[in-house]
């Protein structure tokens, strides 16, 4: 993934009691280098404005019709959201989930927002 295109992202997830915030903020990062995360007891954001940011999920999609698919079929206006598996992001792996309820322990939920969505996905998956 080449280039400065504009693009909003935003990551989030809900922090189970039996989970410790750091390793999820740990896990987050494993996928998404350089976002800016905020912490609570509860939930992680992470925000960025920089298309680079998802140049690991770019590198690890091995399955481009699947992402494709749960892309397009997401896009709302000008965005689009998918889900990432939690516990596989903590060992640095990404992993797509196609419901919420995939990860036993919640998604990680990623929204993409940018004036030309359809190139922004076809930007991802290539």
């Amino acid at each position: 993934m080449t280039g400065k295109k504009s693009c909003k992202i935003q990551v989030s997830c809900k922090i189970n009691l039996s989970e410790d915030p750091s390793k999820i903020k740990t896990a987050v990062l494993n996928v998404f280098p350089g976002l800016e995360i905020s912490v609570d007891d509860q939930n992680l954001i992470g925000k960025s404005d920089d298309i680079s940011s998802l140049s690991n999920i770019s590198q690890s999609i091995h399955t481009k019709n699947t992402y494709h698919r749960i892309l397009t079929k997401n896009i709302k206006e000008n965005s689009t959201w998918f889900y990432l598996n939690k516990q596989a992001a903590f060992v640095n792996t990404v992993a797509l989930c196609s419901e919420s309820d995939e990860s036993p322990l919640g998604p990680i939920k990623v929204v993409l927002e940018t004036d030309d969505i359809e190139n922004t996905i076809q930007t991802l998956i290539c």
